[in-house]
């Protein structure tokens, strides 16, 4: 792809999830912009074997952006990592059309496996502010995984992803929209356990007044 060609489909991109931006010409600014194209440059060379040349690119994206892509990672279009500082994503890691990543995330491996070693995310999934995916899974498609998350298993598509470990919260068999970025108003598993634990506590009180009521008479 070329300079061109690649600044009018990711200035687009930008655009479209970042409502910071005013002009087109700032997407020049933006280090995924640069860290993508980088990204593309340097896979080009790793499918044709040129290892370290296809390293030594991404390595220089790395120290200039912040943001580290390994070239063997497959990434698909309508990508978008918003900030960025602190993203790693790992060499067998397959991304699918429409991700968008926030800073810090990371798609690891678990540095126990061998062959395909990194997460597989399916399209229009978010990844929140420093959540880690580790693992040779999938994260299913029209997924959001919440803010500081750790996920360490298969994730079913259109679900909500919270906690550490994370766990689903939320799952539909509707798809969730793909402008739908929101990372505050998720679900908290936490709140809902200590809420009915609650309740249980106030029953149990009130069953435990009427048996010393009762024993009393």
């Amino acid at each position: 792809m070329g300079f061109l060609k690649y600044y009018k489909e990711e200035s687009e991109i930008i655009m479209e999830r970042d409502p910071a931006i005013k002009t087109r010409r700032e997407v020049l600014l933006y280090p995924c912009f640069w860290a993508i194209y980088k990204y593309r440059k340097a896979h080009k060379l790793y499918l044709q074997g040129k290892y370290y040349r296809a390293r030594k690119i991404s390595q220089r994206a790395a120290r200039k952006t912040g943001i580290e892509i390994h070239p063997g990672a497959t990434i698909g279009k309508g990508f978008f990592i918003d900030h960025g500082h602190g993203v790693v994503i790992g060499e067998t890691t397959v991304i699918g059309d429409n991700v968008t990543l926030y800073q810090g995330v990371t798609l690891g491996g678990t540095g126990k496996e061998k062959g395909k070693r990194h997460p597989t995310i399916e399209d229009n999934v978010m990844i929140s502010v420093g959540a880690k995916v580790l693992g040779s899974f999938t994260i299913g498609a029209n997924s959001k995984i919440g803010a500081g998350s750790v996920v360490l298993q298969e994730v079913p598509p259109n679900s909500t992803v919270v906690g550490i470990p994370g766990r689903v919260v939320k799952s539909s068999t509707v798809e969730v929209p793909r402008k739908e970025l929101d990372q505050v108003h998720l679900p908290d598993p936490v709140k809902n356990d200590i809420a009915q634990l609650q309740l249980e506590y106030e029953a149990l009180n009130r069953k435990l007044d009427e048996l010393i009521a009762k024993t009393e008479k």
